[in-house]
């Protein structure tokens, strides 16, 4: 059989005097759409694919501290804003402390005059550790309600520290800021200005006289010794 016949054979099933019959078409159609499970079939179990619902996620990121910094040059790459978007419940916390140790060793950051900001930063950071393992610096030490020139009872400062090291800060009239040493005796304002019969730069310079006058008789000289390092003359 020919291929023309053959397709005379198939298009013939299809009509009615001749004609294409519309009903006929229709009805091979229904049957072949049924042949391949097109339409639903009860009788049939057939997969039907997952019919959960849609798992809900919460999505945690965090930013980065400290990102901003007024010398770094705009645009200098390798530097991370926020933590990885995470799905599980994480806590970010640990990652964005450990970006931020990264952003501030990022060698592609630069300030505004092209320099490698890691080893600016890093000297800082060495600088910040060094200052935090020193002890504690005293309060300021508010002799009296007017500061060390109202003082209205003389004041022995006892301590244990150099004395001159200068490291008892304290107030003059509450404004004026000082620094005074273990060891030193502060004079109240009204007895400097009795020594000078009511004029305290008189009274000052009696004192002044009278300090010579000890230096002088104690050590040979009117001025005050040279400040020392005491560890250097420790025996090893």
């Amino acid at each position: 059989m020919s291929d023309f016949d053959f397709m005379d054979t198939v298009t013939g099933a299809f009509k009615t005097d001749g004609e294409y019959d519309m009903s006929k078409i229709v009805g091979a159609g229904a049957g072949a759409a049924q042949a391949f499970g097109l339409f639903g079939d009860s009788s049939v179990n057939r997969p039907t694919g997952y019919q959960g619902s849609i798992p809900t996620y919460t999505a945690t990121r965090m930013q980065v501290p400290n990102t901003y910094d007024p010398d770094r040059r705009p645009g200098s790459g390798g530097q991370r804003y926020f933590t990885d978007v995470d799905f599980g419940g994480g806590d970010p916390t640990a990652q964005a402390a450990g970006l931020e140790t990264l952003n501030r060793a990022n060698l592609a950051a630069q300030n505004r005059q092209g320099q490698q900001l890691a080893p600016i930063r890093a000297a800082a950071d060495a600088a910040a550790a060094q200052l935090a393992t020193q002890p504690a610096q005293q309060p300021a030490q508010q002799l009296a309600s007017g500061g060390i020139a109202g003082l209205k009872e003389g004041k022995f400062l006892d301590g244990r520290t150099d004395g001159m090291a200068d490291k008892k800060p304290a107030m003059i009239d509450g404004e004026q800021p000082a620094a005074l040493s273990d060891g030193e005796f502060v004079i109240p304002a009204d007895v400097v200005s009795h020594l000078g019969n009511g004029n305290s730069d008189a009274g000052a310079k009696v004192l002044e006289d009278m300090m010579a006058r000890v230096r002088k008789e104690r050590t040979g000289s009117t001025k005050q010794g040279k400040e020392i390092n005491p560890e250097e003359f420790l025996p090893v």
